[in-house]
């Protein structure tokens, strides 16, 4: 539902909506911890929102400029305090308005965090605790909800955005918001200490492969190879851990595909960023309430086939779409790309084995790790270090098949040397030494890297 038909409904005196529980001064709190201003500026907020709510055309509001919105606001609560006879310092007028502003248009409390592009992850525990990870750190803000009520109200409104819902029936869901970053929820009875929501940020701006190179991620002739394999139509699983940086060396990898593609991507919760003019963007749907209407990435997977892709890109393969994926990658859909949770290439592999036997069928090993050879080029290890950097720390190829094992060799590496005095890990990027196998195949695509970007033993 919309907020302004939230908004009015909740005008009406029906329903419980995210401002009609904000004009209710919460009890839960332990008052006794703020000082006797906090208190009283929380309660002018909340009568504010409740005065707004019954004299403003909030719908209108929303189609409104930033500019046309703060000149709104700030004439309706000048006006209510003068009524009033409310004294208010030039700084609390501020940041009432600007508060006001971001409970009615934006995420509440969780709006200066959206706003500062050094924050990589916004995680709320519960209503009074909030979390952010700044250069790969973990630091406790003083962001506040007023209660429960209040977070789960900012959760409803960012999944119903999206068309999904959060409920006792339904009580985990992932979402997005406007700028693609990726959104987690989970709420009672599942989280025993009130709702927890966990907001991966995507810079308004996505990072290029230039970018990741200034920051240390990897080095330009690791880069330039990347370039040309996606160029020659490769296959590329990207893996790594929670919050590696898999999406973000995914987002990079589609910047090298040609902009004459056609480019279907599938994912749970849209969040790829192409810059290519011609881009499908398909994504999963939870079922309804009576358990309906789901469709799975297996679903979109098998579907994309019949809508004449050059690329395919799967966000995460993580269950049995992963068959109907490495038989298109074998099968005429050279280029495809996407990214799986493992801590190595070779756990990958297990991994890849493992959500094959969830598609239904019963394939012998061999048959299974003769599909993996044979869809899957190059694997690249992506990780976040104990300093908080991430790197790309192993690109691997596949070479085939030996006995009853997939054989691999590195090509690119990086190897740890220590940690400085200050924390930050030391360490080199270099060349294994050994040429890839794939280099025929790379010059009969008209590309060609030269001997040297391997380097020597």
């Amino acid at each position: 539902m919309p907020l302004s038909e939230r908004l009015s409904k909740n005008a009406n005196g029906s329903g419980s909506t995210a401002v009609s529980s904000l004009a209710v001064v919460s009890q839960r709190r332990d008052t006794t911890k703020e000082t006797g201003d906090a208190a009283a500026f929380r309660e002018l907020k909340s009568e504010m929102l409740d005065y707004l709510l019954h004299t403003l055309d909030v719908s209108k509001i929303e189609s409104l400029d930033q500019a046309q919105v703060q000149t709104k606001l700030t004439a309706a609560i000048n006006e209510h305090l003068e009524e009033q006879d409310r004294l208010v310092t030039d700084t609390d007028r501020l940041r009432l308005i600007e508060e006001v502003k971001n409970e009615i248009l934006g995420l509440g409390p969780l709006e200066p965090l959206l706003r500062d592009d050094t924050i990589s992850d916004i995680l709320v525990n519960g209503s009074s605790e909030v979390y952010i990870e700044r250069g790969g750190k973990l630091y406790k803000t003083d962001v506040v909800f007023q209660d429960d009520e209040h977070l789960l109200n900012v959760i409803g409104r960012i999944v119903a955005s999206v068309g999904r819902r959060v409920d006792e029936s339904s009580p985990m869901v992932d979402a997005r918001l406007a700028d693609g970053s990726r959104v987690n929820a989970i709420i009672p009875p599942l989280a025993l200490d009130g709702p927890v929501l966990s907001i991966r940020r995507f810079g308004r701006e996505p990072l290029t492969i230039d970018t990741l190179i200034k920051n240390g991620t990897l080095t330009t002739q690791m880069a330039e190879f990347l370039n040309v394999i996606v160029k020659a139509r490769l296959n590329l699983l990207v893996c790594g851990g929670t919050g590696s940086g898999k999406t973000t060396m995914l987002n990079c990898l589609t910047s090298f595909i040609p902009h004459n593609e056609r480019i279907i991507t599938i994912e749970d919760s849209a969040e790829l960023s192409l810059q290519q003019p011609h881009v499908v963007r398909l994504e999963t749907r939870p079922p309804n309430l009576e358990g309906k209407g789901e469709v799975t990435q297996r679903d979109l997977v098998r579907n994309s086939l019949r809508m004449r892709p050059d690329r395919i890109v799967v966000g995460e393969v993580r269950g049995a779409e992963v068959i109907d994926m490495l038989q298109a990658m074998s099968t005429g859909h050279d280029g495809s790309i996407s990214t799986i949770h493992a801590n190595s290439p070779r756990d990958s592999l297990n991994r890849l084995e493992m959500m094959m036997m969830f598609s239904g069928f019963a394939l012998p090993d061999r048959a299974m790790r003769t599909q993996i050879s044979s869809a899957i080029n190059i694997f690249l290890q992506v990780a976040r270090l104990s300093d908080g950097s991430r790197k790309l720390i192993k690109i691997s190829e596949v070479t085939g098949v030996e006995g009853e094992a997939i054989s691999m060799q590195d090509l690119f590496e990086f190897v740890r040397t220590g940690v400085g005095p200050d924390g930050k890990v030391l360490g080199t990027f270099r060349p294994t030494g050994i040429r890839s196998v794939y280099s025929r195949r790379l010059e009969a695509a008209g590309l060609h890297l030269d001997s040297k970007l391997f380097g020597a033993r």
